[in-house]
């Protein structure tokens, strides 16, 4: 007859391994919060620029009509001025590209860069430089 020893080897997470992981989950999480409503201002931005772009007119009353929706929706990392405004091919597009900096942990920051576009094929027009 066989007899097996129970409890010969520990099984488990040590108390080391759990702090560990609590912390890098912790970390994760942090992170997570804090770049969620970035994420979410960049969906509110490509959504006004589809409405500017809907609401047709002049540059102007397309910068007005986003800088309306920016204020319905708190959009604060963009501007109607700062939108890139063109005519492709008779269509008229729209484009913006700007960065978040969103602070971490002291002097430690993540840099996320975004951009969008209504033109079909994804091309983000370059705002014209100005001396």
């Amino acid at each position: 007859m066989t007899s097996y020893v129970f409890g010969k080897y520990q099984r488990g997470v040590s108390l080391t391994g759990l702090i560990l992981v609590l912390a890098i989950m912790g970390f994760v999480a942090i992170v997570a919060l804090k770049t969620v409503p970035a994420y979410a201002e960049y969906s509110a931005v490509k959504d006004a620029i589809a409405v500017a772009k809907d609401t047709g007119g002049t540059v102007r009353e397309m910068q007005v009509s986003f800088d309306k929706n920016a204020d319905i929706n708190n959009i604060e990392s963009i501007k109607g001025r700062d939108l890139v405004i063109s005519k492709e091919s008779g269509e008229t597009e729209i484009s913006f590209e700007y960065e978040k900096r969103i602070p971490l942990v002291a002097n430690v920051s993540l840099l996320i860069d975004f951009a969008g576009t209504t033109d079909p094929s994804g091309a983000v027009a370059q705002k014209p430089a100005t001396e």
